[in-house]
């Protein structure tokens, strides 16, 4: 279990790192800044490439919202979640804090005016979107983020594309969300960046908690019950196998051929 919540905690810290460090280094640097299109990328490749670095080790999850919903599909044990949320989040921690001890390194850089990459909603939104509007997208963006990560994790799925689909679906997310609310769809992401900030990102972390969290227990349960059959049709074909392997153990050997006596 420790291999599994080191994963975890690294996992986290690179997604932090790397999504919210091309926000906060990059995003604007001068001539040169990747902007908008640079940034969801690079929230996409942190997650494909720790779906590949770690992902045999614990199914790279990086994420609260993600653990809790493969819960609620019925694919992950709820008696390790706790262990799962807390390693996220203190990755996530670490890796806004190493951020933020990497970008006060030049000169005038403030977290207050920066605000390393925190979400928000109101005043804290990129667009200025009101509660409403963060609320339903990070519901909405997060409920299909997770049917897409039960759907390409999925038994029948085709095997080594999971963690470059669940990737691109992040980059899509953030091409959507990153002007209503900076983009979350991970609580462990939001309250990182939030603890180092303070203030209003703070005060509105909870929302990034909430939305997250219903988005995709409600994807879970939708997908349980979609692929209800699906697991009807495994378990049958499971059951036939089994009686087939069983049928051939009771077959009779076949009798040894007599020797023919030499001419």
């Amino acid at each position: 279990m420790s291999r599994k919540l080191a994963a975890e905690f690294f996992g986290t810290l690179w997604l932090v790192l790397g999504g919210c460090g091309s926000a906060v280094l990059a995003a604007k640097f001068p001539e040169v800044g990747i902007g908008l299109v640079g940034v969801s990328l690079a929230f996409g490749l942190t997650v494909v490439t720790m779906a590949y670095a770690v992902g045999h080790i614990s199914g790279a999850h990086l994420n609260p919202a993600v653990t809790l919903g493969l819960v609620a599909a019925g694919r992950f044990k709820g008696s390790l979640a706790p262990g799962y949320i807390i390693a996220q989040v203190v990755g996530a921690c670490a890796g806004a804090f190493l951020l933020w001890a990497i970008a006060s390194g030049q000169p005038g850089w403030s977290v207050a005016t920066s605000g390393l990459a925190a979400n928000g909603f109101g005043d804290a939104s990129p667009g200025k979107y009101d509660m409403a509007s963060g609320l339903v997208t990070e519901v909405v963006m997060t409920f299909f983020f997770l049917l897409v990560i039960l759907g390409v994790t999925a038994a029948r799925a085709p095997a080594g594309f999971a963690g470059l689909a669940i990737g691109l679906c992040l980059t899509l997310i953030h091409l959507i969300s990153i002007p209503v609310t900076n983009t979350s769809v991970n609580p462990a992401r939001s309250t990182g960046p939030a603890l180092v900030v303070g203030g209003i990102a703070l005060q509105q972390l909870w929302l990034f908690w909430v939305a997250p969290i219903v988005g995709a227990v409600l994807a879970g349960w939708l997908h349980r019950w979609m692929s209800a059959e699906e697991e009807l049709d495994l378990a049958d074909t499971a059951a036939a196998a089994q009686m087939a392997a069983a049928e051939a153990g009771k077959a009779e050997p076949l009798a040894p051929m007599p020797a023919r006596e030499p001419r």
